[in-house]
């Protein structure tokens, strides 16, 4: 039969009672061609039901009735049965059937109809005819709604790992060989490209987001796999190729490298090193992701040398041609394959997903041999070449195409291809939690099947090489944000597969032999010893190179990792001549660098390189000069070796046992670099720098804080040096961490006390407390720093650095000295009528209580500089009544005497005083006046009340406010209301 049917029951739940469903499979050549079921499921995958009946089908074949077409059981029935059968059938169903029923006989009773043009009857259940197409049943519409929903989510409610899974189904599909594959792809695809957030992303020039970026290069990948389908009809092919040409001239189509045009595009192919630099990169064709796949539509898998190396582990060249150069194979006859390597691996690629394992695997041998034989004849270039190159410093060789981050993947699907021959399935490997905190895969060794193959080689070993040769190929870095993001992308993943490996002897062999070409392979590696400055740089690589080999093989480990420090992107301008990068030719913006997206990345692996190596150099002086060394050449970010610094330092005081002084030595080196980077620049974690630096000296020890406070001037500033370094180094918390002796602190103490003159000197307004401070206990150093105060006041201080200093005078018991600072402060200060509420005037009533206190002669002194200075009736007035309050000279300076008797407002010093409170108090009332509003009556009046009380301190006060208020009277006689209140006060 090819047509099954039947009934499920799903059984009560909880929630739901017992549900039965009606299905109906077809079937032809052991693929389902059509299935429907009565629960209406809309997915792209069967329902559960259809699920089980197949299930029951194939385990329990026996239990299934099988029966012939029924157009056979019909051809063996009479007139009579059949009529019956009829009529049974339709009475059965006649809600459904009759309409349809009654439509039929018309149409056979009437002799010219459509029915009876045709001889016999359509079968449902007879299958179809041999010539028919075949293939699984696969629900497009259903497809399109899920790809069109996903979509619409824009990668949020985990649809982008949705739209990833319908990818693996696709990769399933093509691995079982089922047509549907590519049916189902090209729903997918016509979805993407209707996505109406392309043509607006385009509009905008913005690039496609990061997580739709990856789904489109998945899908170019997927179209490249498969076009290069080996068993493909070429009909197919064709149909593919006007598909793939229809949806790439459409122009919302993404491009290949990421952008809409608003960056300049790719270089795809291996451009050979002389081919035209001059030509204009905007004149290059349009690349767009299905590109790749259009070409891939010309490859053929014809070539009877290909032919023979995927369908047999013994091809090897006869042994008597092994003597002269070859094309097809090496010296051993194993057999080459001189392909260009993203293309050739997409061929393995394609091989490995259309279900050829073996094929696959043969292939990807002759790839690394071919790869091997290219590596050892370019080793054999560069011994020739390599006086004159390393004379010159740089090289202009460098590959175009980076292997690593390219569209096709190579180098991971040569590494996949290798390691999923060698992988150990454990039982119960499908269980994985969707946690997807799966267990690192399991590897064995096995052994490569070859007819003269290296006898101790596997294709784990193989896989392990290839990884280190495409990761430490040198190419330039591409061009634009998202091809040089997904450089760095894909050697993250290729590291992350490569740590999975357990390092046995055998690989570890293979990692050494590989670290010393690379070393030794001069301008095609990119840890040769000269490198183009655009090229990629290799921290990552080199950090996960060092870990490993560090314990097989130290030397080696750090030989490389230093290599690999550099950055010369950073180091020079690009020399003139330098041609090998033609879209640089038009670079849009003139900088000094090329334009590296991702430069901040970079640089903080290289940051990441060093720490690796700090951290593993522990207690090695030597190991730790050069890596210091190679940090103070190689880095140029201050924040990042100011990261460096504070790993060495936490690596080296570890909190359960002693401080490492190598290491600590470092962190200190490093640290003083910082400070002299960041001591002209601003940097606004500086205080931070100057701080932690202080922390670490004191770690390292009393010479190394003596160091910094006599070499201050190149580390810090004057404000730095005196009120973080120097105060910190005095401090109590510092002498009792170090346990040090008198002999000791006096040391500290004088380089502090130095310091803090010098700055005083080169900075007063900011140093000039600091520095009394520092030299407090100390007398000559104290006169010398209070000298440096009074030879700056004149010029350099503001009146607020001056009363801050004349304070402290007075707080140490200075109070003479305190009188002189204020003075001078007094002569810098303006305090206009309205500034009632300025903050300098506490520090003026300080002074003259201060001057009132020494006595009559300093209260004269200051008076006259409080009248030139101060124009504010409130505050003079103030002033005045403090001074008449009690008697002149209470500080009780030894040596004076004190007549202990009040003063009087009317004789000098306070009558100066009494005038120009008077004056301030006239200026004021005529100034309020002239722009007051309502509002302001009540608060004027209480103003006035104020005034009579200064007015009525002189002797003829009381006429003179009369007189006053006459005025007011008479000038402002305009505002009726406020002067109605000024006599109902005032008379």
């Amino acid at each position: 039969g090819f047509h099954l049917s039947g009934t499920v029951t799903e059984p009560a739940t909880a929630t739901e009672p017992e549900m039965t469903y009606k299905v109906a499979i077809s079937f032809d050549r052991c693929k389902i061609t059509s299935v429907t079921c009565g629960c209406g499921n809309k997915d792209i995958f069967y329902c559960a039901h259809v699920v089980a009946l197949s299930l029951y089908r194939i385990r329990k074949p026996d239990q299934v009735k099988l029966r012939l077409p029924i157009s056979e059981t019909l051809f063996q029935m009479n007139r009579d049965q059949l009529q019956k059968f009829v009529q049974y059938l339709i009475t059965a169903h006649h809600t459904e059937v009759l309409p349809t029923a009654q439509k039929l006989a018309d149409e056979i009773l009437s002799s010219n109809s459509e029915i009876n043009q045709v001889h016999g009857a359509p079968d449902p259940t007879a299958g179809a005819s041999i010539d028919d197409e075949n293939c699984w049943h696969l629900d497009e519409e259903q497809v399109r709604e899920q790809v069109k929903l996903f979509l619409s989510q824009g990668g949020y409610y985990g649809s982008g790992k949705q739209l990833n899974s319908m990818f693996a189904k696709v990769r399933e599909m093509l691995r079982m060989r089922d047509s549907n594959g590519a049916r189902m792809l090209t729903l997918i695809t016509e979805q993407f490209m209707a996505d109406p957030r392309l043509s607006l992303w385009r509009q905008q020039g913005t690039g496609i987001t990061e997580k739709c970026r990856q789904l489109w290069d998945e899908l170019g990948a997927l179209w490249v796999c498969v076009v290069l389908n080996p068993h493909c009809k070429l009909e197919e092919k064709s149909c593919w190729l006007r598909q793939l040409r229809r949806w790439g001239e459409m122009d919302v189509c993404p491009l290949e490298d990421g952008n809409y045009g608003n960056e300049l595009p790719n270089i795809t192919n291996a451009l050979t090193q002389s081919s035209g630099h001059s030509q204009d990169s905007l004149a290059r064709p349009r690349r767009t992701v299905f590109t790749r796949a259009i070409e891939g539509c010309d490859l053929h898998w014809q070539d009877s040398h290909l032919q023979r190396i995927i369908s047999s582990d013994f091809y090897v060249s006869p042994s008597y041609q092994r003597e002269g150069e070859s094309l097809l194979f090496n010296s051993q006859g194993q057999p080459l394959w001189l392909e260009h390597v993203p293309t050739a691996c997409a061929r393995v690629d394609a091989l490995r997903s259309h279900g050829y394992p073996r094929e696959a695997l043969r292939l990807t041998v002759a790839i690394i041999n071919t790869l091997r034989l290219q590596q050892q004849r370019q080793l054999e270039i560069y011994k020739h070449q390599k006086k004159e190159l390393l004379q010159r410093g740089a090289t202009t060789i460098t590959n175009l195409e980076g292997w690593v981050g390219h569209p096709l993947n190579p180098i991971g699907c040569l590494f996949l291809t290798l390691t999923e021959a060698c992988r150990l399935e454990e039982e119960n490997c499908l269980e994985i939690s969707d946690a997807g905190d799966s267990k690192p895969p399991v590897y064995q060794h096995v052994p490569v099947m070859t007819g003269s193959q290296d006898g101790d080689e596997s294709y784990l070993s193989l896989a392990l090489e290839v990884a280190l040769m495409g990761m430490g190929q040198q190419r330039v870095m591409p061009e634009g944000l998202y091809a040089q993001d997904k450089v760095c992308r894909n050697e993250e993943q290729i590291i992350a597969r490569l740590q999975d490996l357990e390092l046995d002897p055998v690989l570890v062999q293979t990692l050494r032999k590989q670290c010393v070409l690379l070393l030794e392979g001069g301008p095609f590696s990119g840890l040769g010893e000269v490198i183009h400055r655009e090229s990629v740089p290799m921290h990552t690589f080199a950090k996960y190179l060092f870990s490993a080999l560090l314990p097989h093989d130290a030397d080696l480990a750090y030989k490389l990792a230093l290599r690999a420090m550099r950055l010369p992107v950073l180091e020079t301008t690009a020399p003139s001549g330098d041609v090998t990068h033609p879209h640089h030719l038009v670079s849009v913006v003139p900088s000094r660098y090329p334009r590296w997206f991702t430069l901040g990345h970079l640089e903080s692996q290289q940051c990441e390189l060093a720490s690796t190596m700090l951290t593993a150099a522990k207690g090695d002086m030597l190991r730790l000069r050069t890596v210091l060394e190679a940090i103070q050449k190689n880095i140029h970010s201050s924040s990042l070796i100011f990261k460096l610094a504070q790993d060495a330092f936490k690596i080296a005081t570890p909190a359960d046992s002693n401080s490492d002084t190598t290491l600590l030595n470092v962190a200190l080196e490093l640290g003083l670099q910082v400070m002299r980077m960041t001591l002209s620049t601003l940097n606004w974690r500086r205080r931070e720098m100057v701080r932690w630096l202080v922390t670490c000296a004191t770690e390292v020890g009393v010479r190394a804080l003596v160091s910094i406070l006599q070499s201050w001037y190149s580390l810090f500033t004057p404000t730095e040096a005196t009120s973080i370094v120097a105060a910190t180094v005095m401090s109590h918390n510092t002498i009792l961490r170090l346990s040090l002796d008198y002999p000791q602190r006096e040391e500290l103490a004088s380089c502090a006390r130095t310091l803090a003159l010098q700055c005083a000197m080169k900075d007063p307004q900011n140093c000039a407390l600091s520095a009394l401070t520092l030299c407090e206990k100390d007398h000559i150093a104290f006169e010398t720093a209070y000298q440096i105060v009074i030879d700056a006041a004149s010029t350099g201080m503001t009146y607020t650095q001056l009363f801050t200093i004349a304070r402290y005078m007075e707080h140490r018991g200075y109070p003479l000295r305190a009188f002189k600072l204020a003075s001078l402060a007094m002569t810098h200060l303006n305090l206009a009528y309205n500034q009632d509420t300025h903050p300098a005037i506490n520090d003026v009533l300080w002074a003259c209580a201060l001057s009132h206190s020494l006595g009559k002669n300093e209260l004269a002194a200051i008076i006259p500089l409080v009248v030139k200075s101060v124009h504010c009736a409130t505050v003079l007035s103030d002033i005045l009544r403090r001074c008449t309050m009690t008697a002149p000279g209470l500080a009780g300076i030894p040596g004076r005497r004190n007549s202990g008797k009040l003063m009087s407002t009317d004789k000098a010093p306070l009558r100066q005083l009494l005038d120009a409170t008077i004056s301030a108090y006239i200026n004021t009332t005529h100034s309020r006046l002239t722009h007051i509003s309502p509002r302001h009556y009540g608060e004027f009046i209480e103003f006035l009340s104020k005034a009579r009380e200064t007015f009525l301190l002189a002797q003829d006060g009381h006429i003179q406010f009369a007189q006053f208020i006459d005025n007011l009277k008479q000038i402002y006689k305009g505002k009726k209301k406020l002067m109605l209140l000024v006599r109902e006060r005032f008379g």
